[in-house]
Parts: structure tokens; sequence; C-alpha cells
């Protein structure tokens, strides 16, 4: 199953906050960054920071994309 952030980048767009400012609210590294920016692997703890920052949730800025032989099945 892979993962995007799609929803998160949008949801900076809309409130109008840089990926920079995120990163030094939330308090996380610049590798976090890259990694959502190429859906890879981020800790629950980095998208907790996220969620508080943003007052949102998990699903408002993850989703979950099935495989394509898992869609087949």
């Amino acid at each position: 199953m892979a993962v995007s952030y799609k929803k998160l980048f949008h949801m900076l767009i809309d409130r109008d906050i840089s990926n920079a400012q995120l990163q030094k609210i939330a308090g996380y590294s610049a590798n976090i960054t890259t990694r959502l920016k190429n859906n890879t692997y981020v800790s629950l703890e980095s998208v907790e920071k996220i969620c508080r920052v943003l007052d949102c949730k998990v699903d408002d800025i993850v989703e979950f994309i099935p495989d394509e032989d898992q869609v087949k099945k």
C-alpha cells in the first residue's frame, strides 16, 4: 500500500503556509519535508506534530493508496 501526502500540500496552499514555515513550527527536519514530497515513509510522531500544528486529523493529510494487485483481488 502506497501513501500520498497530496492532501497535506493542498491544505498548506489553502492556508497560505509554506513547507519551511510548517517545518519550523512543527519542529521537524528538512529530511521529513523531502520524504513528504516523495510520498515515502514518515514516522507517526512527525505526522502527529503536523496534525497538532494544523489542527487536523491524520486522514486530512494522509491518503493510503492500495497497490494495483490489491485492487484486482
